[in-house]
């Protein structure tokens, strides 16, 4: 089903997809593949979203571990102003890695 990402399938194509998927995870009577179709279920209109547009917000997913990792190594600074400086150097591609804040 994700082979169809960024191709813009049509609704029909998608939810023939789904339908197999589903179908497949009930013939194997496995427990783990029925909880992963009540899953894939639950997410239906994200997926349907990210299949149809191609949007994902996988930039902001990958910089927030980033800036709490910097968040972390400034606990106790007196000046938010350095720990903001850290989080923009961290985060920035430009400057990635250098802390220079004069």
């Amino acid at each position: 089903m994700l082979a169809l990402a960024r191709t813009h399938p049509d609704r029909h194509v998608i939810a023939d997809r789904l339908f197999r998927f589903y179908d497949r995870c009930v013939a194997s009577g496995l427990p783990e593949l029925g909880r992963l179709a009540i899953t894939i279920e639950t997410w239906r209109p994200e997926i349907m979203t990210f299949l149809q547009t191609g949007i994902t917000n996988a930039g902001s997913e990958g910089t927030n571990p980033v800036i709490k990792t910097v968040a972390r190594d400034a606990y106790g600074f007196r000046n938010p102003e350095n720990q903001r400086l850290r989080a923009r150097c961290a985060t920035t591609r430009r400057s990635r890695g250098c802390l220079n804040p004069a």
